[in-house]
């Protein structure tokens, strides 16, 4: 309660958690929300000449290539970015968390082989290594998650590995040790509770960033494939139609920045009140 009124008190805060709430109400309540089917091609979703139609009484944010509805197609896709955002930067936290803590605790030859192969893969730009991944593998929904899972874990575990440094040098954890306590204790109930901040605000940004990686891999065509709705392959399957039709790539592009922006500024809020030490900071 005490974090929610801290962010309610911040007006850039209480922006992105409204935005959020709506991105999750669209998502969840998409089919009694969405006017048509995402998948339904309308005859009437086309004008006389074959090409879509523009926003108006019938179709609020016009229709695509095929004539299905933009806004229904929108909002099934929120589902997509919702789930692979929740799922693969999850998945990439818990990484970066066991990568992080146990390097940081371990120390030695252990730790050291840990943060090289981090650090090895810190190296490699995080969109080329997903699209090789991506190309290699069949695309799909929860291979895209696994895919950006697999190389958003880096920044997380160079994080955490560095707190943790700090963390098993304290006096606490010392205290601990010279009483006998064994390493799975210290870490379950003196590292990993101080380490939580940390996991919620990276969770928090790494959304953002994840939902711009699965736009992208959409737009290039080696992310989730049709008929299944996400914001990038809308915009993938309209970009002939940009002068045309400039409603198919402006509508999911506003929702894909204000989406990535929202995320941003919730995880900014949140970094502060956890930390105040990173405040300004980033």
């Amino acid at each position: 309660m005490r974090v929610l009124k801290e962010l309610c008190r911040q007006p850039a805060a209480v922006f992105g958690l409204v935005i959020v709430l709506a991105v999750v109400i669209a998502a969840i309540a998409a089919p009694w929300l969405a006017p048509y089917a995402p998948d339904n091609q309308m005859f009437e979703g086309l004008t006389l000449e074959g090409a879509p139609m523009p926003p108006g009484e019938d179709f609020l944010l016009g229709t695509d290539t095929l004539g299905r509805d933009l806004l229904s197609r929108l909002l099934y896709g929120a589902r997509t970015s919702l789930i692979i955002g929740l799922v693969a930067n999850g998945v990439a936290v818990a990484i970066g968390l066991f990568v992080g803590v146990t390097a940081g605790y371990m120390r030695g030859w252990v730790g050291g082989t840990m943060m090289r192969f981090t650090d090895l893969m810190m190296a490699f730009p995080a969109l080329l290594l997903a699209i090789v991944l991506a190309a290699i593998l069949k695309p799909s929904l929860w291979i895209v998650a696994m895919v950006i899972a697999l190389v958003n874990w880096v920044q997380v575990a160079r994080i955490v590995y560095t707190e943790t440094r700090g963390l098993v040098e304290r006096d606490f954890i010392m205290a601990e040790r010279a009483l006998g306590a064994g390493n799975a204790r210290i870490v379950l109930r003196h590292v990993l509770p101080h380490l939580v901040p940390t996991a919620i605000v990276w969770g928090t940004l790494g959304i953002a960033t994840t939902v711009l990686l699965e736009a992208t891999l959409s737009f290039l065509g080696i992310g989730v494939q049709p008929p299944e709705p996400s914001w990038g392959n809308i915009i993938f399957e309209s970009q002939s139609y940009f002068q045309a039709a400039p409603w198919l790539v402006f509508f999911p592009g506003a929702v894909i920045l204000l989406t990535a922006l929202a995320f941003n500024l919730v995880g900014d809020a949140l970094r502060d009140i956890l930390d105040p030490t990173q405040r300004g900071r980033g």
